[in-house]
């Protein structure tokens, strides 16, 4: 399987004649993801920055990591902390849709990522604005059969997003304010109930055999 790795170790260019199941596997291994890439977990073990914030895996975030995983296939991004930024910001750019899990979560993602990563955030939300995602797509075995190389050509990943607008600058304000006020919203409500997470998601975690 052919795929470009940084000089960080991260791989983020996948072959475009691989299905997408293909290359999720792929993803999951080379990410240490587990065969199923957590979507069995009970908790999801978060972090900001050094700060744990585990919260519990709820169907609605299943529901959207399993399109989520596939974009950063065919996006590009990493994930890195930095990755996961971008992501945010594309997918704000591209619409969540009806997914109210993507929706809080990247824009907490957005917000960060226009104060600690302007440039990078930014040129991730435009090209979101020029192109689409899977959100509005039937997760089904007919789109895991589809190929990488042909859902960029379709959502138009495989295209310069060219020069930023003036209303793509407007836009990036607005989502920045809506997404400071939930992401600020969020830590309020994860800060207390991080050290309860942090010891559930270790008593939930599978002990390795001696």
């Amino acid at each position: 399987m052919n795929a470009a790795v940084s000089r960080e170790g991260h791989r983020d260019d996948w072959s475009p004649s691989l299905s997408l199941h293909q290359a999720r596997t792929e993803y999951f291994r080379f990410n240490g993801f587990g065969e199923d890439g957590g979507y069995g977990d009970k908790w999801v073990d978060f972090k900001l920055g050094p700060i744990p914030f585990p919260f519990p895996n709820s169907p609605a975030r299943v529901k959207a990591v399993r399109y989520h995983d596939l974009h950063h296939v065919m996006t590009g991004y990493q994930t890195d902390f930095l990755g996961e930024l971008e992501i945010s910001a594309w997918e704000i750019g591209s619409d969540c849709a009806d997914m109210v899990a993507a929706w809080v979560l990247n824009l907490g993602g957005f917000a960060a990522g226009m104060m600690l990563a302007p440039k990078r955030t930014f040129a991730a939300f435009v090209r979101g604005r020029r192109t689409r995602n899977l959100y509005r797509h039937v997760f089904d075995d007919a789109l895991l059969a589809r190929t990488v190389g042909e859902m960029r050509t379709e959502l138009g990943l495989d295209r310069d997003p060219g020069p930023a607008t003036m209303g793509d600058r407007l836009a990036a304000v607005f989502w920045f304010l809506l997404g400071s006020a939930t992401g600020w919203t969020l830590l309020a409500l994860l800060l207390p109930l991080a050290p309860i997470g942090w010891l559930l998601l270790h008593a939930f975690k599978p002990r390795s055999a001696s």
